[in-house]
């Protein structure tokens, strides 16, 4: 029988299932300690000085060891963002939401972070932003302490101070 063009299976639902185990190695063991206090750890590269948060253990341009520790703020600079219109089954946000790069102050890398309390049609690149942590009874060694980011009173940072980080 020939397959009609109206008939054309456009999608399909398949159930899956994903286990990992993750050993996370003594720098991001650390780093996951220090998350549970609400301090955010990086490593600085004794090459190139930039600071990697989470920390890799070695720096990825350099190839060098990243044993100094160095505290970074939990405030920083959104430096790109992306809003989520598309409804999703494993996705248990309101649309529209925001995810963002995040440019820690005292960080040299972003990382992906909710944004929260804030319109979706106000945010901007170089908007500064703080976590919003989870409370202490909830604490304990994972990145989920931080629920989201949040748009703090501050001034935007000029594009040519994070255009790097892009």
């Amino acid at each position: 029988m020939a397959d009609e063009p109206s008939k054309t299976v456009k999608a399909i639902e398949t159930p899956t299932r994903l286990e990992y185990t993750y050993s996370p190695g003594r720098a991001s063991t650390r780093f996951l300690r220090n998350m549970e206090r609400k301090k955010i750890m990086g490593q600085k590269c004794t090459g190139c000085g930039k600071v990697y948060v989470p920390p890799r253990g070695a720096c990825p341009r350099c190839g060098l060891p990243t044993e100094e520790e160095v505290q970074v703020a939990d405030t920083g600079t959104v430096v790109s963002f992306t809003v989520v219109r598309v409804p999703s089954d494993s996705i248990q946000l309101e649309l529209p939401y925001a995810a963002g790069s995040i440019l820690l102050d005292g960080a040299d890398i972003p990382f992906q972070a909710l944004l929260r309390d804030v319109d979706v049609a106000d945010i901007r690149m170089g908007m500064r932003v703080q976590a919003q942590w989870v409370d202490d009874s909830e604490l304990g060694p994972t990145f989920q302490n931080i629920q989201w980011f949040h748009p703090i009173d501050e001034p935007d940072v000029p594009f040519e101070q994070f255009q790097e980080h892009l």
